[in-house]
């Protein structure tokens, strides 16, 4: 059974990516996904990379998992924050029956039935060869072919290697003659930095689990060592039942962990479920959150009878659409008649914040957004689910340093009818990938599918072109807004 990860980041400038080569590229959308496995010896010739969960298969950052056969291994794998030795499963569970075990731990102890053995340095590389051969997607047409890999595979299948260090040059070297920037060796080191991130505030990650009724239940990943709901008594496997009095039954785990935020230092009363068979129990848990609102407004008087309300969005972090709501809620509330939505140097951040951002101004049905890559897991279709938050016109403000997310919001809004673009031609970064982790605690980051506008247009490597290079008057938006809707209604 596979699951879906959410990790969702708070700053996603370049820096906070550990890219350093790549700087001062945007980043791309990275996605993590956690896909348990058969043993280790079935696992290099099986990928299984099914997606579970509700968010479409876009996701902001995530990390596919290989689950190791070795109980040591597995605890690396599915605990992304370091573990307490207490919410790790102790030898007590296995000797009465294994009915109640949380799926990690029932995981756990099949694998260490199996007693399959350590995965050796070439079967690191091999492991690195396969997620290529499997999900690589050539966005920068450099003419990549599977021939070509299955030749570069019976270059490493004879040779001896002799030390880590060894396995992972060969797998830097393989990747690097793929001639993607962003398909890249991580090191332990760096993988873990990667893997170490808090969106809601509490210490805790998410995740979508399938329960008997067909539906989805949201369960405790992960905890931060010693933080707010570690030491509160929320432990991994715990499922959510509800936050603050609000059911957490038929949301996503980004809406939950949506639930979970707030003002730092408040408190949040988080009703969990511990393990599959545990007791029920409410625990209120102090936030710590570190991100700061990316929302600036502000309403502008155009004349007696018209105003504008102008929005500043500096990056996509786990604040920004709540932010947003307020503030254009508060904005109409004090009469605004237009809006403007300015994404000038804002170099994205969390993909999911901004296609959330983007249905608050489609109608229902709309496409906010399309996936494209080899595997069918990343051919997807976004679209709203609910009818506009306002209605009024609409411009955005881009620049060449609207990147990512910014360029999701902005072609959506576009090819939706529901605003004008003004500025410069945005960068041109629509990239998806996903870090996965090999057996010895390193990954590779694969650049795995792109992001194309509800027109079909390709972002990567394009961008954007704005209707207007400068600002126009309301009467041209309005027009240019009608004659776009006839179009697509022809």
């Amino acid at each position: 059974m596979a699951s879906v990860i959410f990790f969702f980041f708070s700053s996603f400038s370049p820096s906070h990516l550990h890219f350093p080569s790549l700087l001062p590229m945007p980043p791309p959308f990275i996605s993590f996904v956690n896909s348990d496995k058969k043993s280790f010896s079935n696992s290099l010739n099986l990928v299984d990379k099914t997606l579970v969960g509700a968010l479409s298969g876009v996701l902001s950052f995530g990390l596919l998992l290989h689950s190791p056969s070795s109980v040591a291994l597995d605890h690396s794998a599915v605990d992304f924050f370091s573990l307490s030795s207490d919410s790790l499963p102790s030898s007590s569970l296995f000797d009465s029956s294994t009915s109640c075990l949380d799926e990690d731990q029932l995981h756990e102890f099949e694998s260490s039935e199996t007693g399959s053995p350590p995965a050796t340095n070439e079967d690191i590389v091999r492991e690195a060869w396969e997620i290529v051969n499997d999900s690589f997607l050539d966005a920068g047409r450099n003419r990549w072919s599977p021939e070509a890999w299955k030749q570069r595979q019976e270059d490493i299948t004879n040779i001896s290697i002799q030390t880590r260090s060894k396995a992972h040059n060969i797998i830097r070297r393989m990747l690097a003659s793929l001639g993607d920037p962003y398909t890249r060796f991580l090191p332990p080191a760096e993988f873990s930095k990667m893997a170490r991130y808090d969106m809601t505030g509490i210490g805790i990650n998410l995740r979508e689990v399938p329960d008997d009724n067909g539906g989805m239940k949201i369960k405790v990943l992960g905890l931060l060592l010693d933080g707010p709901a570690h030491l509160a008594g929320v432990r991994q496997g715990d499922e959510i039942l509800a936050v603050n009095g609000v059911e957490a039954g038929g949301k996503s785990a980004f809406e939950v962990s949506s639930l979970l935020q707030g003002p730092n230092e408040t408190l949040v009363t988080v009703k969990v479920k511990h393990g599959n068979c545990g007791p029920v129990e409410s625990i209120q848990v102090q936030r710590q959150v570190l991100a700061r609102t990316p929302v600036f407004y502000r309403l502008e008087q155009m004349d007696a009878n018209s105003s504008v309300g102008y929005i500043r969005l500096k990056e996509f972090n786990a604040l920004a659409k709540k932010d947003l709501v307020t503030a254009m809620k508060r904005l109409e509330a004090m009469g605004a008649s237009y809006f403007i939505l300015d994404l000038r140097d804002n170099l994205g951040g969390l993909v999911q914040a901004g296609i959330e951002i983007a249905k608050l101004f489609l109608n229902e049905g709309s496409t906010v957004i399309y996936t494209v890559g080899r595997d069918p897991q990343y051919q997807k279709t976004v679209v709203a689910d609910a009818g506009p938050l306002v209605k009024a016109p609409v411009v955005v403000l881009v620049n060449k340093r609207t990147a990512s997310a910014s360029e999701i919001v902005a072609s959506s809004l576009h090819d939706n009818c529901k605003a004008v673009l003004v500025g410069e031609r945005t960068y041109g970064k629509g990239l998806i990938q996903s870090v996965f982790e090999l057996h010895d605690g390193s990954g590779v980051a694969v650049t795995v599918g792109k992001y194309v506008t509800p027109n079909h247009k390709d972002i990567n490597g394009n961008g954007i072109e704005p209707d207007f290079q400068n600002f126009p008057a309301w009467s041209d938006v309005t027009e240019r807004l009608s004659q776009c809707s006839i179009l697509r209604q022809g």
